[in-house]
């Protein structure tokens, strides 16, 4: 009878360890979220350089005592440009909307806010995506609830636009801003 090798033995082990990963991930509470290793803890720092001539960002903004929106966006985003005009009613019913302007470029982007309104109190020029990547921001639009200490308290990948948007986003808005 032949012996058999530990190594006869390594693609079957190999193939059940994926195997198994791909169950933990099927069977997660919403397997096409990508978890935010920054829920819970405090807004990390944003840019300080500015889109042209509208106002910036400051650390007070992040925790300013109200629920703030933190919404990363480009110009050339189709997503982005879906959810505008849900960013400026929010604005409209006064929600503090910190936007972060990221992997675009100046003159398009200030042509963007121009043309169809800018809904934000202070406005972040991340052209290279370095506060995008502290923030663990995948692909715009991506927009952060933050609590009135500056805690990020929820996370939502995708435009600010139908039943998705309807059935998580707005109860999570509607749940931080009911807190004290």
């Amino acid at each position: 009878m032949a012996k058999l090798s530990p190594l006869m033995l390594a693609p079957i082990g190999i193939f059940a360890g994926f195997v198994a990963l791909a169950a933990v991930g099927m069977f997660r509470d919403n397997p096409n979220e990508l978890p935010s290793t920054r829920l819970g803890g405090p807004a990390p720092a944003l840019t300080e350089d500015t889109l042209g001539d509208l106002p910036g960002v400051t650390p007070d903004m992040l925790a300013s005592g109200e629920v703030t929106l933190v919404n990363f966006w480009a110009s050339w985003c189709p997503p982005c440009r879906a959810e505008h005009p849900k960013l400026l009613e929010m604005a409209a019913a006064g929600v503090p909307i910190i936007g972060v302007n990221f992997r675009d470029t100046e003159s398009a982007a200030t042509k963007y806010l121009d043309e169809d309104g800018n809904p934000f109190v202070g406005v972040a020029f991340d052209p290279a995506g370095r506060s995008a990547i502290d923030w663990g921001v995948t692909a715009p639009p991506e927009t952060f609830i933050l609590g009135r200490d500056g805690t990020v308290l929820f996370r939502y990948i995708g435009p600010l636009v139908g039943s998705d948007y309807q059935q998580r986003f707005v109860p999570a808005l509607e749940e931080a801003q009911a807190q004290k």
